[in-house]
């Protein structure tokens, strides 16, 4: 049969085959963003305050500018030049009222009445914009002073650094943390035992695994070899058991996905939100080979991933806490043309098997053996990991998802990251395929030697 050189390798393995058997009742762990209540909303947001700020800089800004200018002669004979005796040729008066009217708006708009649309400084925009290039091509050469170019060239520049900000950092910003308020308000509301209220849909996942005593020696009880002992060992089970169960949650909600991209494969990229934790990426692909091979080469070998996946530069196996939790630190290639540079990451990984399905979950931890160094930026990962379904009807494909939650740090802007953790898993989709294509010459000549 297809794939059936695959077929003892799941019951080989120590631990991950038996979980089934071992795992009669349904247990859960305290979550340190399962009962938390939703903070108050503000009334106006961080980014949005920073952006009036900006607005009311503007202003000011050229406000002084002009002053100088006023300043150069006698500041009332200039003044009343200007002001009294207006001529829009030699005046930079109107450069002020343009200001001004900027200001107006924005804060009308933006900060008394908070709109939520682009239609205000989009007016305000087009409107400097038309008036500063006719007035650049009318202005009087004869009167020609520096600032006859400074005021015009900063007003421009100014009025499209605030469309930019707007567009692309306070309403994109906004619009996430307010999906983020309403699935946290949902699940405190609801006091759900996960994220999500909704059953495992029976036939594809358990419930996640949850203590029956609540006692710490109860969880080191599952494993079959290594066991975790110290402090240390059983947060790191803890927070892999934690990371599975957010998963597992995810995996259910799936008609709450929310379609971004797809690529020339098929393969699609969601999004979801999670309270407490944001925008969570979530990559879906059909793979036109055994989920076993795929279990073996992305979920229990990581360290040998960076062979062939060029998104990843770096990837070592810190700590092996028990038959199912491990320590890895993984360094990920730049990405988005080398604007996102390479991040480093600690994270704690679990793997099970559950019925016809193999799911590796893990988050970001602490290791004594790779603190925070100067090299690189240390992002960090929410819950997320790779889960493959088997193919009830034909076992030579399967189903490859890949959920995403990531803080890259660093300075960089939101939709930038967004773009390119997209771009990032389609790249990973492309060198899988390679990896597995090369595989297969190989794995069916040692099959029937």
């Amino acid at each position: 049969m297809p794939g059936a050189e695959y077929g003892e390798l799941g019951g080989s393995l120590p631990a991950i085959a038996s979980l089934n058997a071992s795992y009669s009742t349904t247990i859960s762990l305290p979550s340190p963003y399962l009962f938390v209540p939703p903070a108050e909303r503000r009334a106006i947001s961080d980014v949005r305050r920073t952006f009036c700020l900006f607005v009311t800089f503007d202003l000011l800004f050229i406000s002084l500018l002009w002053i100088i200018e006023l300043n150069s002669v006698k500041i009332w004979d200039s003044l009343e030049n200007e002001v009294l005796h207006y001529n829009f040729r030699s005046s930079f008066f109107d450069i002020f009222l343009l200001a001004l009217f900027r200001f107006l708006c924005l804060q009308v708009g933006y900060a008394a009445f908070r709109l939520r649309h682009w239609w205000v400084i989009a007016v305000t925009t087009l409107v400097t914009t038309g008036f500063l290039v006719v007035k650049v091509i009318l202005f009087d050469k004869s009167e020609f002073q520096i600032f006859g170019y400074v005021l015009p060239i900063v007003s421009f520049v100014v009025a499209w650094l605030e469309t930019w900000f707007l567009d692309f950092k306070v309403l994109p910003q906004e619009a996430d943390d307010d999906r983020a308020h309403l699935a946290a308000v949902n699940a405190a509301c609801e006091r759900a035992p996960m994220i999500y209220p909704c059953a495992v849909s029976d036939g594809q996942f358990y419930s996640p695994p949850e203590s029956v005593a609540g006692s710490e020696e109860d969880l080191d009880e599952e494993c079959l070899g290594r066991r975790a002992v110290t402090a240390a060992e059983k947060k790191y089970v803890r927070q892999g058991r934690e990371a599975m169960s957010v998963v597992e949650q995810i995996l259910t909600q799936e008609d709450n996905w929310k379609f971004e991209k797809n690529n020339d494969m098929g393969d699609s990229v969601y999004t979801l939100e999670i309270p407490f934790h944001g925008k969570t990426f979530i990559l879906k692909a059909l793979m036109q080979c055994p989920a076993e091979l795929v279990y073996q080469e992305v979920i229990l070998q990581p360290e040998k991933m960076v062979q062939w996946n060029r998104t990843v530069s770096g990837c070592q196996i810190l700590q092996r806490v028990d038959d199912n939790t491990l320590v890895s630190y993984d360094i990920s290639s730049g990405a988005a043309g080398g604007v996102v540079s390479a991040r480093d990451f600690v994270n704690v990984r679990r793997v099970e098997r559950k019925r016809d399905c193999y799911l590796s979950a893990g988050m970001a931890t602490d290791h004594d053996a790779k603190p925070p160094c100067g090299r690189f930026v240390r992002g960090e990962n929410g819950p997320g990991g790779f889960v493959v379904l088997k193919s009830s009807s034909n076992p030579s494909i399967c189903t490859f998802i890949w959920v995403l939650n990531t803080d890259l740090k660093g300075r960089l802007p939101r939709y930038l990251i967004h773009q390119s953790l997209a771009a990032t898993m389609f790249e990973f989709m492309s060198h899988l395929r390679q990896h597995i294509a090369d595989l297969r010459p190989s794995l069916h000549s040692h099959h029937h030697t």
